[in-house]
């Protein structure tokens, strides 16, 4: 098993990782919110291994079985692999290449609520938490546990969806006989 996890979890993360670098070199080009949308996508890709993963496992050394509660375990394994990698890309990313990231992103969020057209109490109001955001921020270790929360539910989401499509016990009375290979 440890095996079947590392090398998903390993390919998922790195991709994840590479990905993630790309993005944020994007950025600046395609705006916040596109970026936002391309994070996305390229989690939710990374984590298509954790089904791929899975379905590894019960054909490799389940014998073509696998409970539910195994499939999910070894998901939410390779997630937290997927997520380590995230957070340490990140942590290196931002404290070491885009330490102004927060301002720039606090920038565009106050000018989109001042194009929306709230008031100037709700203005300051928003300044005012971003303050607050960029100084928590600045604190790795809230920082690592805001970078976690961003991949960990489309893991999640993902490990259960899958060991939900690949559980499959044995059939229970009769001995199975083995399936001849085709030739």
């Amino acid at each position: 098993m440890k095996k079947i996890v590392l090398k998903y979890g390993l390919i998922s993360g790195a991709f994840c990782s590479l990905m993630m670098q790309a993005n944020m070199k994007l950025a600046g080009r395609i705006g916040f919110d596109r970026g936002l949308y391309l994070g996305y996508a390229v989690i939710v890709l990374s984590f298509l291994l954790v089904f791929f993963g899975i379905r590894s496992y019960r054909e490799a050394e389940g014998g073509g079985q696998i409970t539910f509660a195994r499939a999910f375990g070894i998901g939410m394994l390779i997630t937290l692999i997927t997520c380590v990698f995230y957070v340490v890309t990140w942590e290196i990313i931002y404290f070491n290449f885009m330490p102004d990231f927060m301002d720039k992103y606090g920038a565009y969020l106050i000018a989109k609520a001042k194009a929306s057209g709230v008031s100037e109490a709700a203005l300051q109001a928003q300044i005012a938490e971003l303050a607050r955001s960029k100084a928590r921020y600045n604190n790795v270790f809230y920082n690592s546990a805001e970078t976690f929360m961003e991949p960990f539910p489309v893991g999640l989401l993902m490990s259960l969806l899958s060991a939900a499509v690949l559980r499959k016990r044995a059939r229970s009375g009769a001995a199975e006989e083995p399936v001849p290979a085709s030739r």
